[in-house]
């Protein structure tokens, strides 16, 4: 049986058995919470765990190494849509120690694509028409200020109320460990001072 397969097999017990009622929420955060998280998979149970955060608490967008790369992107985007269309009026941006964004090299991860079957003139074609591989593909080299640098990104996003927090913290994936780069409210009280 491959994956899809079995996926659909155990989603069609899950539904008969009713087990999906024992998550039934609004769409509306409870937390009123939007936390932007690495799509580690370490992260799935431990970060909302570690956050006190249950099934309808809070909105989670997924994207590699908690980075908003930009300011008009999808990741902006859905914060934007929690805040003014689901009611967050928090943000946190939550990077994790040991990252696989952590010094990833564009040139790597083409020579990966070249070896899945990504042509040289497919490359070449993006290149001409004006995508930059190296910031493109480039990850961080240190994960507290990436966390910094994506929470200053909303933090002064010219669509986003002036009264929501932005925090930053970073994750320990081993211990659950939370530690504060950005306090959102701190922040907030020296902006307006």
């Amino acid at each position: 049986m491959n994956l899809l397969d079995g996926i659909l097999a155990h989603n069609k017990q899950f539904v008969e058995n009713k087990e999906y009622e024992k998550f039934q929420t609004s769409k509306f955060p409870n937390k009123r919470l939007v936390v932007v998280s690495c799509m580690d998979t370490r992260l799935v149970e431990l970060l909302p765990k570690a956050m006190d955060v249950a099934n309808g608490d809070v909105k989670i967008v997924k994207t590699a190494g908690a980075i908003v790369s930009h300011p008009f992107g999808s990741i902006m985007r859905s914060i934007l849509v929690a805040v003014y269309e689901l009611g967050a009026d928090e943000v946190c941006v939550v990077g994790h120690y040991d990252c696989g964004m952590a010094s990833l090299e564009a040139q790597n991860t083409l020579k990966k694509m070249k070896d899945r079957g990504v042509s040289q003139e497919s490359l070449d074609m993006l290149n001409y028409a004006g995508v930059d591989f190296e910031k493109f593909l480039r990850g961080f080299d240190c994960v507290e200020d990436s966390v910094k640098h994506s929470v200053e990104l909303i933090r002064k996003h010219p669509l986003l109320p002036r009264d929501i927090p932005v925090h930053g913290l970073v994750i320990d994936p081993k211990s659950g460990r939370l530690d504060v780069m950005v306090n959102g409210y701190q922040a907030e009280l020296s902006s307006t001072v």
